[in-house]
């Protein structure tokens, strides 16, 4: 599947290229594949597989299937963290921007993770109500930064998820987020057994303190990029996690390259219908993975009921 909708995210758009025109080698439209339609692919499938996994660790590390990067503060956090890389240093690279953004989020999560410690009674739903909350604060102190400096239009910016202005030379960026991805799937087993708990984790020998803190080195690298290179997508670290787990368990090490191949196929497909809704006009994917996301998280809500 993720193969097919590969194939078909590099055809897909105002400008009508066929595999024909490849075969034939006419240069307008191999540049453009190659400028374009690759980059926003390889994008596409790296965000995906970065937040679904994102996801996934989190809710081992707060015990809570409803947390995610969406109901936990982690995207408006490295939105905070960009909007003040641009504040203090303007004319940083996009590599410092992305470890100021990485330091924002990681400090947030430690936050959050301290916050619902101090909660006695965590039922399903108050620890993602908590995270919600949380986040708006920290997007209402992005929001009156955004608007003292003069920058809201494009602090809202970020907040939808927008593949189409990644190019060649422009996405890059994205890669680091393969070393997060390599490092949960080595702390597979650790993940899994921190999510039954901080004195069943001790009582086996684990460092609980270390475990988490990896956790959230993994989670905060990837947000990082992927809200650096194409915006903020909810929703999605958050519905794939639990549907994968509703059909093969909890063991991480078994689920999570189902996890990262079902964000991948579900990012690139919501990409292609943004593109084909209001054609030749596009949707942004933040929007089409909200709507879809959306409605797939009530379901979840009401069947877990």
């Amino acid at each position: 599947m993720l193969l097919i909708a590969s194939i078909i995210s590099l055809f897909v758009g105002v400008a009508d290229i066929s595999i024909a025109d490849i075969i034939k080698g006419q240069d307008e439209g191999i540049f453009l594949i190659g400028i374009s339609r690759i980059p926003r692919t390889i994008a596409l499938i790296l965000a995906g597989i970065g937040m679904s996994i994102s996801g996934l660790i989190m809710q081992q590390l707060t015990q809570n299937k409803f947390v995610s990067p969406t109901t936990a503060g982690t995207l408006e956090s490295a939105k905070l963290g960009l909007l003040s890389g641009l504040l203090l240093i303007p004319t940083a690279s996009e590599a410092v921007k992305m470890m100021v953004a990485f330091l924002f989020t990681f400090l947030s999560s430690l936050l959050f993770l301290n916050i619902i410690r101090k909660i006695r009674f965590r039922n399903l739903v108050l620890v993602p109500l908590i995270g919600l909350i949380f986040g708006g604060i920290i997007n209402s102190i992005s929001t009156f930064l955004a608007i003292k400096r003069n920058m809201l239009q494009d602090a809202n910016s970020w907040l939808i998820g927008d593949f189409s202005g990644v190019l060649q030379g422009r996405y890059e960026l994205i890669y680091l987020s393969l070393p997060s991805i390599l490092i949960t799937y080595l702390y597979a087993s650790r993940f899994t057994v921190i999510g039954l708990g901080k004195d069943f984790s001790k009582s086996l020998g684990l460092n609980y303190s270390m475990v988490m803190n990896i956790g959230l080195f993994c989670v905060s690298l990837t947000v990082s990029t992927v809200v650096i290179t194409a915006g903020v997508i909810p929703f999605l670290g958050l519905i794939v996690p639990n549907i994968v787990s509703m059909i093969y368990g909890d063991n991480i090490r078994k689920t999570l390259p189902l996890v990262a191949l079902t964000g991948a196929i579900f990012l690139v497909i919501c990409d292609i219908i943004g593109r084909l809704v209001i054609f030749p006009y596009e949707v942004p994917i933040g929007i089409m993975v909200s709507v879809i996301g959306a409605g797939i998280f009530l379901m979840i809500l009401l069947w877990k009921r």
